[in-house]
């Protein structure tokens, strides 16, 4: 196997692997990153998720949870090839960062548990990465527990993914005694001792060589049927030779027709070196990438990786760090040397380079450039936002930059103690700075300022951290529900006289109003006074004070919408009216009239789109039914169901988790407010006494 002696890079676009470690949560992601780190001399001890020791969970919540929460990217050496490595969440809540990842890297490690094959989340990173194009291979961990079995997992790939899983190993001993694999495509075993770090080369055992014969010629017409040229020479001898296999499984990876799958245990440190094999063999370097494309006004550009090319790189994370802001980039094209000056495409400003880091997780190791192909960090940039795009001033290009997903829960947040307040504020900006999949908000109405993201936990995490981070005392809350109030049944001839003499002028107002419910939302006011009894400046300071009291309803204090005002007598006084007097006289009449009629809370109600699987609907139906919800439509699709419903926003708290436990996480939904609507005569008590 090889060795990890120091390597010489001759080019970061042809000796360099970005690539990601995507799962579904506790499937072995952070165990085999270390274990990654330990096979290539990046560290000399291995660290445990369960220990709280490992390089890339170096945050202390996920210590704390025992799960990754942010992206962390490392660097090692393989091969004479550089491996830019990020670990990826796997919690649905955090699929945001794992989003921002995929968008700068040129393939993936997708691990799947021996026992449990394609679970949900690692479903939903496949489509990610499926929607960016990233070439992936596969690894099956966990071959040492009671249960693995390596051919249902590549079953559960076939049928939950819909790929071509092209294996190439053979598990040599079952469950505990998993001992190595045997390599189909060099037809040799590859051994680990008891306590050894490194595997031993041998010839394939006698009681495994039918089977490997038989896997390998499966392999071998799986290939042929997919490469042309591998084709060509099956036909004529009947087998591939190892270095057309390695070859058209290389471009059947690339082009995303197959998925290689490989087999191992992490944690007993078995099958990573062949694993690492297959990186630098099988998944693209940056040349082998197609050149990326920007925009530059209305016509489109390509760069290629080349250094020499004008410099164009996409920030994708910002974390705030106690040295300063540490902005990560990858660099598409040209070259970047500390003290380089640089454009922000985005805001047309320009950022000065100050130091470029070798991101080791919390660790950094200083360089003097960074080339087309690179993965770095960059200290100092001031106004540089995850998504921005930094390219030589001379040659300005607008990169896409990662799409960040509709929120789903929100909290209102608050200080304690108002002395906390600013330093609440500084301390949300920053966090909405690092995290775009947080939206920070005040809601015009309450006045709560609300924390949006992707799930309870995500939101969870991010209250905790400014708790961590500045030492501050923070309220968490369930937002109020923006009611509204309005007009079920109105009054007539409603009379209203503003008097009122505190010496001097006095005011003088006298109104006569009908209001009646308006349909639909909104206020409408006119007048039918004639002859001249209410001047046209008094009936537009009518109006004026009628708007004025619709800010607060009788009911709970809840704007009021959906009715009309009818200005239909009145009476003025030679020297007491003014238009401050009839605005009273308007105020002070409909809330009067508000009292008189009856009235009716309304509900914000929202269109909620879920989409799940189709073993899930009777469940999802149901919840929905419980929540008030009135379902609208469905319709089919391969293997889901995506079902439209009316739902009132305040029974959609919790709603996110609910519908993740009743379909094992696989259940999304998207909701958009779309008006409002009665709430039943039942609740209304129960809603304006909380």
């Amino acid at each position: 196997m090889r060795t990890t002696t120091p390597t010489t890079f001759r080019d970061a676009a042809t000796d360099v692997r970005n690539l990601g470690i995507l799962a579904h949560v506790d499937a072995g992601k952070t165990t085999l990153t270390e274990r990654v780190l330990y096979a290539t001399g990046a560290i000399h001890k291995r660290g445990e998720v369960h220990e709280g020791t490992t390089v890339t969970d170096f945050d202390t919540q996920e210590r704390d949870r025992g799960i990754t929460i942010f992206a962390a990217a490392v660097s090692c050496a393989w091969d004479g090839h550089r491996i830019n490595l990020i670990d990826t969440p796997g919690h649905v809540d955090f699929s945001d960062e794992v989003e921002r990842s995929l968008r700068v890297l040129d393939g993936a490690v997708a691990v799947f548990d021996a026992v449990a094959g394609v679970e949900p989340q690692s479903e939903s990173v496949w489509r990610q990465a499926d929607r960016h194009g990233v070439p992936r291979i596969a690894f099956v961990n966990k071959m040492d527990r009671v249960g693995a079995d390596l051919d249902a997992a590549v079953a559960s790939l076939r049928e939950r993914l819909h790929v071509v899983p092209l294996v190439v190993q053979l598990p040599i001993g079952r469950e505990d005694g998993f001992t190595g694999v045997v390599d189909l495509v060099r037809m040799r075993a590859l051994v680990w001792g008891a306590g050894q770090d490194t595997c031993r080369v041998s010839a394939v055992p006698d009681e495994l060589r039918e089977e490997a014969r038989l896997r390998r010629r499966l392999l071998d017409e799986q290939v042929a049927e997919l490469h042309p040229a591998a084709l060509d020479e099956y036909c004529a001898t009947s087998e591939l030779s190892a270095d057309t296999l390695a070859g058209a499984l290389r471009e059947l990876t690339r082009g995303g027709e197959g998925v290689v799958v490989l087999c191992g245990t992490a944690y007993r440190n078995r099958g990573v070196e062949p694993l690492l094999d297959a990186i630098v063999a099988y998944l693209p370097a940056p040349a082998d990438m197609p050149p990326v494309r920007g925009t530059l006004g209305a016509a489109e550009q390509e760069r290629r990786p080349d250094p020499a090319a004008p410099f164009a790189a996409l920030a994708f994370k910002v974390n705030a760090t106690a040295t300063g802001r540490l902005t990560c980039l990858r660099v598409y094209s040209g070259t970047m040397s500390k003290g380089d000056t640089v454009l922000d495409a985005g805001t047309g400003r320009t950022e000065r380079i100050g130091r470029i880091l070798r991101v080791q997780a919390d660790r950094h190791a200083e360089v003097e450039r960074a080339v087309a192909g690179d993965i770095v960090a960059v200290v100092g940039l001031k106004t540089t936002r995850a998504g921005s795009t930094l390219c030589a001033p001379d040659a300005p290009l607008v990169l896409e930059p990662p799409t960040a997903a509709a929120p789903v829960v929100s909290v209102a947040v608050e200080a304690r103690t108002a002395a906390d307040t600013g330093r609440l504020a500084t301390a949300l900006a920053r966090l909405v700075e690092e995290d775009p999949s947080l939206v920070l908000r005040t809601d015009p109405e309450t006045g709560q300022t609300v924390l949006s993201g992707m799930g309870e936990l995500h939101l969870e995490v991010a209250v905790e951290k400014i708790r961590r981070s500045h030492g501050l005392g923070i309220e968490v809350g369930r937002p109020r529900v923006a009611y509204r109030e309005t007009v079920a049944s109105g009054v007539s001839g409603l009379v209203y006289r503003h008097v009122k003499q505190d010496g001097g002028a006095g005011q003088f107002a006298h109104v006569v109003i009908d209001v009646e419910p308006l349909d639909g939302e909104g206020f409408e006011f006119r007048s039918t006074v004639v002859g001249g009894r209410v001047p046209q400046e008094f009936v537009r300071a009518v109006e004026a004070g009628c708007r004025d009291a619709l800010v607060e309803g009788p009911l709970g204090g809840h704007p009021v919408t959906g009715l009309r005002v009818t200005l239909t007598d009145g009476a003025t006084h030679s020297k007491d009216s003014s238009e401050m007097a009839f605005r009273a006289a308007g105020r002070f009449g409909l809330r009067e009239a508000l009292r008189a009629g009856v009235m009716e809370l309304l509900e914000p109600v929202v269109e909620v789109v879920v989409t799940v699987p189709d073993d899930a609907v009777g469940g999802v139906l149901g919840d929905l039914a419980a929540r008030r919800g009135r379902v609208s439509g469905s319709a089919a699709r391969t293997g889901t169901t995506v079902i439209t419903a009316a739902v009132p926003l305040a029974e959609l708290f919790g709603y996110a988790s609910r519908l993740r436990s009743r379909t094992q996480g696989r259940g999304t939904f998207t909701a958009r407010l779309t008006g409002y609507a009665p709430v039943p005569a039942a609740l209304t008590r129960e809603t304006l006494s909380a």
